[in-house]
């Protein structure tokens, strides 16, 4: 009886163990929905490769409203749930006011670079560098010369984007116009695709006959009407060229997905601090694949190659919209 005690503790102590060493990874999808076919989308990705690989599961929380960014914090931490990842510019503050109760917690913080706080790991990319690179594209695509850019919530972030873009489009044609719009100020300007739908029929009576999207869901409305009136589209995040087949000019990739299953493959030995994935690091490109191949011809993709080796080596200067709040190729 008392061996079997003993057997028993130990098989008890040996499962508690095995739980606390194989912590479950969390994931806090930004408003818009997991299944947004963009930013969101790409977490998810990231997240089920992992899942798929190891046979590991995570929980997970798509955001309806803003009040719930701190509840699900500290839902997650206090379950023992580690890494908590979090998506989004918006989760900064949430992340300020919880991580320093969960210091045994490691969280991450996609989008997000300046917080001081010891148990996060903050990832930013170089969205300008991938923009700059469809922008070229853009640019080489267009008839009209004019060339459009559909940006979600007004924030400094998708003006990093819209920057990026109008020097990419304008390295390749000085003249080039550049139409850009933002879908609204409020997070509701992730997922209005009909709010999308109606910038771009607007962009194209400007003339406008390549449109990029930088606005989540909102972008899936730009793709649709940009496929529906005969012009071509540029997705975002994610790769989106499988949306419209042969109308979709090239996605700005941000590997979000990466971020997210690296963090989840990491686990608790997860490195904190500041994290940047540019092209270098192949943290954003453009994608290529059989939906766009014969968009992309040999002369424009060795173009953008070069561009792309260019930026990596310092002989090209993307400016940042951070830099000085401002950009030197559009006026927002």
């Amino acid at each position: 009886m008392t061996l079997m005690k003993t057997l028993m503790g130990a098989a008890a102590a040996m499962a508690l163990s095995a739980g606390a060493a194989l912590a479950e990874p969390a994931l806090i999808f930004d408003l818009g929905g997991k299944f947004d076919k963009s930013f969101n989308e790409a977490a998810h990705n990231g997240a089920q490769r992992w899942a798929d690989e190891t046979g590991g599961s995570y929980r997970e929380i798509e955001l309806q409203s803003e009040a719930q960014r701190e509840q699900a914090l500290r839902r997650f931490a206090e379950a023992g749930a580690n890494p908590v990842i979090t998506m989004g510019f918006a989760m900064a503050d949430p992340l300020s006011a919880v991580a320093a109760d969960y210091p045994d917690t490691k969280f991450v913080a996609v989008d997000v670079t300046w917080l001081d706080i010891p148990n996060i790991r903050q990832i930013g990319f170089a969205e300008h560098e991938g923009s700059y690179l469809v922008g070229m594209l853009a640019a080489m695509a267009s008839k009209s010369g004019t060339v459009g850019f559909v940006g979600g919530m007004d924030i400094p972030l998708i003006r990093h984007f819209g920057c990026g873009y109008a020097q990419g489009a304008k390295a390749v044609n000085p003249d080039v116009n550049i139409v850009a719009n933002m879908t609204g100020t409020t997070p509701a300007a992730w997922n209005d695709p009909v709010k999308g739908s109606e910038l771009t029929k607007a962009q194209i009576s400007q003339g406008a006959d390549v449109i990029y999207a930088a606005a989540g869901g909102t972008g899936v409305g730009v793709l649709q009407t940009a496929a529906d009136e005969g012009i071509l589209s540029i997705g975002v995040d994610s790769n989106q060229n499988h949306l419209h087949p042969g109308k979709v000019l090239t996605s700005m990739l941000k590997r979000v997905d990466v971020a997210v299953y690296d963090a989840m493959k990491a686990g608790e030995n997860l490195e904190t601090g500041v994290f940047n994935m540019g092209l270098a690091e192949e943290g954003v490109g453009y994608a290529l694949d059989d939906n766009n191949a014969a968009l992309i011809s040999d002369d424009m993709k060795a173009a953008v190659d070069g561009a792309r080796q260019d930026i990596i080596d310092g002989k090209i200067n993307v400016v940042s919209y951070y830099d000085n709040d401002s950009c030197p190729a559009v006026n927002f």
